[in-house]
């Protein structure tokens, strides 16, 4: 059943809003047989574009496969690799036998191996027979094309929360030897079957990889949704309470898109709260309600990123949450306590890595979670925030 205010998982077809033009750019760039990187902040989004840019490639027909493999627990090259290779083969193929034809085809000659025994008890297709070495990560990094040149099908794969590639022991060497795969492929003339999608929810390790360090650099092209309007929220809010039979003023809407600053998932998962607690009329006590709600669910969380801060973080936090920007001049560092210029530095550094503030181009400050903002100033810091 489609309930207006999902939240719960990606949205596609009709549930799917906004962003039409997002969609259109990655399947411009799919078609043209590319790679993307999509990353911003948690729950904004990116897996439903995603979702939704293969919908619009279904409905026109186009004739591809698709190898999920999620990153988030992915602390060494063993497990990226075999995963990421026995994700391929599962798109193309669905027997025993299959798959060890697949692997003994393409893997002759290197540690891989199709085990019986392991696939057996654990459903494993890649087992390593040996330590990984270079010639090992070339050829499974290289899998993914050859396998979907000679099965003719184009290879779509995701690779979520990619920021994590980074725990592997030496992970330049996999990143460089990616790079130097991607290369090759598009110089060598023939046509390029394979593009990667990689996703990040942990947005400044992401623009670390792809825009400081600059790993990728015109192999994999950056994207990062578009920020929702208030006024398309608001639309699909009225209607969704219109077609349960309730009633919410279009004002309520607005004020909450700013508290939770357009973020779509934290929306849905409030009016959704809204929803069940209210009969006929959302009234302010029912918004009430619903943000307090909202905060206890989260409040570990919270008081968990909160614990592991600093002195001095929890100093130069405060200064953001009371409009300061200039956190290096010297009357900002003398009434927060900062120290000095170069520990405002390290500061911003350790709270960028915490991915709890992130910094625009032009070095202004914000807070990456709207919640969290909300309950850091009138929770933590005791301000008056108007709801």
């Amino acid at each position: 059943m489609d309930y207006p205010f999902a939240y719960s998982r990606p949205v596609t077809g009709k549930m799917f809003y906004g962003r039409k033009q997002d969609v259109a750019r990655i399947v411009s760039i799919l078609n043209d047989g590319g790679s993307i990187a999509v990353y911003g902040p948690p729950k904004t989004g990116k897996m439903s574009l995603i979702q939704e840019s293969m919908n619009q490639m279904r409905l026109s027909k186009a004739a591809f496969k698709v190898a999920e493999v999620q990153l988030l627990d992915v602390r060494d090259g063993v497990t990226f690799l075999s995963r990421m290779c026995e994700n391929v083969i599962r798109a193309y193929a669905t027997t025993a036998e299959e798959y060890e034809e697949i692997v003994s085809t393409f893997f002759a000659g290197t540690h891989v191996c199709f085990d019986m025994e392991a696939f057996s008890s654990i459903d494993r297709i890649v087992s390593m027979n040996g330590g990984l070495e270079r010639e090992d990560i070339s050829t499974m990094l290289a899998f993914p094309y050859r396998l979907a040149e000679s099965r003719g099908i184009r290879l779509f794969i995701i690779l979520r929360e990619f920021q994590n590639l980074r725990f592997i022991e030496n992970w330049e060497l996999h990143f460089k030897a990616m790079e130097t795969i991607m290369k090759h492929e598009r110089e060598c003339g023939r046509n390029v079957l394979c593009s990667w999608l990689v996703t990040g929810s942990q947005m400044n390790a992401m623009k670390d990889i792809f825009e400081h360090t600059k790993y990728f650099y015109k192999l994999i092209d950056t994207f990062k949704p578009a920020p929702f309007e208030a006024k398309d929220i608001t639309e699909r809010i009225l209607r969704g309470f219109l077609s349960s039979g309730k009633v919410v003023e279009r004002a309520q809407i607005e004020r909450i898109c700013r508290v939770f600053r357009n973020n779509i998932w934290y929306i849905n998962h409030f009016v959704s709260i809204c929803d069940h607690l209210s009969k006929g009329y959302i009234t302010e006590p029912v918004l009430h309600e619903a943000l307090d709600t909202m905060i206890s669910l989260n409040l570990p969380r919270f008081e968990a990123a909160v614990n592991d801060l600093t002195n001095f973080q929890v100093n130069l936090l405060r200064a953001m949450a009371e409009g300061k920007t200039r956190f290096s001049s010297a009357d900002i560092i003398k009434s927060y306590g900062l120290n000095s210029s170069a520990n405002v530095k390290r500061i911003k550094d350790a709270l960028t890595k915490k991915e709890i503030i992130t910094f625009s181009d032009t070095d202004d400050a914000s807070f990456i979670d709207p919640l969290f903002e909300f309950w850091i100033k009138k929770e933590f810091f005791n301000q008056k925030v108007d709801f």
